[in-house]
């Protein structure tokens, strides 16, 4: 397998990456065949996966349709006008992108799968969650960056239920707010061998007046390896001190 030979030091990075996947997507073409699937037959959603960059959810793009006027409560409103990323974003600090903008992120993601559980290996700063995907209920109400996911198969798609956030994300790169009423639901579904259909419900009560979705397509990478990504060892910014406290 090719390593994409690639520096993980920070923002300048991630968009010479973004530009450089966008080159090769064009070049690159995914494997044929229909879905595999598991000895228990159900759809095997395993691989390293080539993400978008999706750094605002609202726009409709050749790689994703999202909603453009987002309902926001007063609340949401007000947190959404007074963010401005010059004045600090936490992802500055190297802190926890959350769930929803390590989706976002331009690197790869790599999904390994039996019939308990479900892992999902985001190369952006090494961050991974895993969670079942046998039915059963949430494990926790302690808050966390990434949520508290469950799994469920609706048919061939993976159906991921996430509560329990801490609040102290972004959405997006360009800011779109939450809080911790945030309630995901992410549906996977392996279309054909090199293509995972992706899409995500954005709910919560404090910020939405109404639920709202973003859809996507991440196509099959066999060619590709993830590799480590430290934001923190580059961060020469942070030790600097040019990096304010990050906002919440």
């Amino acid at each position: 397998m090719k390593r994409r030979g690639r520096s993980a030091a920070g923002w300048a990075a991630a968009f010479a990456f973004a530009f450089a996947a966008s080159a090769g997507a064009q070049e690159f073409k995914p494997p044929a065949g229909p879905a595999p699937r598991l000895p228990s037959g159900k759809p095997d959603l395993g691989g390293v996966w080539q993400k978008a960059y999706v750094p605002d959810m609202t726009k409709d793009t050749p790689n994703q349709k999202g909603m453009a006027d987002l309902p926001f409560t007063d609340w949401g409103l007000t947190e959404w006008k007074k963010y401005h990323a010059e004045e600090g974003d936490y992802t500055g600090a190297c802190l926890p992108f959350g769930m929803t903008r390590s989706i976002n992120s331009p690197e790869p993601m790599q999904i390994m799968q039996n019939s308990t559980y479900l892992s999902i290996l985001f190369e952006q700063n090494s961050w991974y969650v895993v969670f079942p995907i046998d039915g059963r209920a949430h494990r926790t109400q302690i808050p966390t960056w990434f949520g508290d996911s469950v799994g469920r198969w609706d048919g061939d798609t993976l159906v991921v239920d996430t509560v329990n956030f801490n609040g102290k994300t972004r959405l997006d790169t360009i800011g779109h707010p939450h809080s911790d009423q945030l309630h995901l639901t992410q549906r996977f579904t392996r279309t054909d061998m090199g293509h995972l259909a992706y899409e995500i419900t954005v709910e919560d009560p404090k910020t939405f007046t109404k639920p709202w979705k973003n859809t996507r397509t991440f196509t099959l990478r066999p060619d590709w390896e993830m590799m480590e990504y430290s934001c923190e060892e580059n961060n020469k910014s942070l030790w600097e001190g040019r990096i304010k406290a990050p906002k919440y």
